[in-house]
């Protein structure tokens, strides 16, 4: 089967969204659910400070990339319509 840009997106995509889910799911949950604290604040609340916008940096890169992406190539596009 030919890989196209259109499943190696919806595949990223995926591939976010479980990378997502995994970082607040049990495993990590319980390495950061400790009694310390950094600068007066609980590890598992500085865990959530910094990986919710670290996750979102991630994703708008991603967009951005994908809008370069096909900014470059703007009669990729027109092809495909053209053929539906």
């Amino acid at each position: 089967m030919k890989e196209t840009k259109e499943n190696s997106v919806r595949e990223a995509w995926i591939l976010c969204l479980i990378l997502g889910l995994v970082m607040i799911n049990f495993p990590f949950i319980h390495i950061f659910n400790t009694d310390q604290m950094i600068l007066g604040i609980p590890v598992l609340i500085l865990y959530f400070l910094i990986g919710w916008p670290a996750s979102i940096a991630v994703i708008w890169l991603f967009v951005r990339n994908l809008e370069a992406g096909s900014a470059d190539s703007p009669d990729e596009h027109m092809d495909n319509d053209s053929s539906r």
